[in-house]
């Protein structure tokens, strides 16, 4: 297994991932904004600024994790594992990947929002020494607000 830093030209890879990632998300409540975006608005995001670490097993991308970088932190987001190998640990591997860019980079915090309708989500980060610094109703890109929670944890 490998870790790669994408650039914009992995746009359609960290796409194609996150919507398999997300597909059971697709008949949530709300269903996830991340299912409408697009090839072209990774793609523009990658080169504005927000980055993303693939994760491939036998040269195939089986999980991504979108991130960027502020002041004190690092703020991840659309943490996503193909189905099929979910279970195997790869969301921790590229948490663990976050968190060290972060910190080789000066960061000293680590943070993601969560819905708080995905209770596993929730005990996967604290499993990992995230708290819950937070709950707040967020509008996602859809338009439509959610009660999210956002957890951080101390690098």
């Amino acid at each position: 297994m490998g870790v790669i830093l994408a650039d914009s030209q992995h746009a359609h890879i960290v796409h194609k991932v996150m919507m398999q990632a997300f597909k059971e998300y697709e008949h949530a409540t709300p269903p996830s904004s991340a299912l409408s975006e697009t090839v072209d608005s990774i793609e523009q995001a990658l080169n504005n600024g927000e980055q993303a670490f693939i994760s491939y097993m036998e040269n195939e991308p089986v999980a991504m994790v979108r991130f960027t970088l502020n002041d004190e932190g690092i703020y991840f987001f659309r943490l996503s594992v193909i189905p099929e190998k979910q279970g195997l640990g790869l969301a921790k591997t590229l948490i663990a990947e976050v968190e060290n860019f972060a910190r080789a980079q000066g960061k000293i915090i680590s943070e993601c929002k969560v819905r708080m309708s995905v209770p596993r989500n929730i005990e996967l980060y604290r499993s990992l020494g995230y708290v819950i610094t937070k709950e707040t109703m967020a509008e996602n890109l859809n338009g439509i607000t959610l009660p999210v929670v956002t957890m951080e944890k101390t690098l």
